[in-house]
């Protein structure tokens, strides 16, 4: 009987939500990378725009804002790319990481203050959702886990 209830409740379970792992990393990957790239993707467009902002409106600390609007586009662009295809999955999620820390750091006067509560909420969930990637690794629907496999080690992902 007992061994039944832990089928039923422990194994069954488990059996079921593992086979889902890959596709779950790969929907993380994709989600939290566009979050990312679209933002990239605006302070290409805009480039002047982006500047004002990075001049006027963020503040980054230790870099100037030219150099902090190049870096950070650039971040919100490749490491994206990156995550979406699983290459350098862990270090792509580390890199992303960093952008978001220090996009909460540059505008902590406005994501913290009231009325802005679920900016601050979804920068918490990317963040989570990175650490996951990095501590999980981007699953074996990523060009991590091919390369791996094509040469014969077993792929840590």
């Amino acid at each position: 009987m007992i061994d039944k209830l832990i089928y039923i409740f422990v194994s069954l379970p488990a059996k079921l939500f593992n086979r889902l792992q890959d596709v779950f990393m790969l929907g993380i990957r994709l989600f939290v990378g566009w979050q990312f790239f679209k933002a990239g993707l605006l302070k290409l467009q805009a480039w002047d725009s982006t500047l004002f902002l990075f001049q006027y409106e963020y503040r980054v600390p230790l870099l100037s804002p030219n150099l902090a609007a190049i870096l950070g586009t650039v971040g919100e662009l490749l490491f994206p790319a990156l995550l979406f295809i699983g290459l350098a999955g862990r270090l792509s999620a580390l890199g992303l990481q960093a952008v978001n820390i220090m996009a909460v750091v540059a505008y902590a006067h406005v994501i913290f203050s009231e009325g802005f509560e679920s900016s601050a909420a979804d920068h918490y969930l990317w963040g989570l959702m990175l650490l996951a990637i990095m501590i999980y690794g981007p699953g074996r629907l990523s060009a991590d886990y091919i390369l791996g496999r094509l040469r014969g080690a077993a792929a840590d992902v």
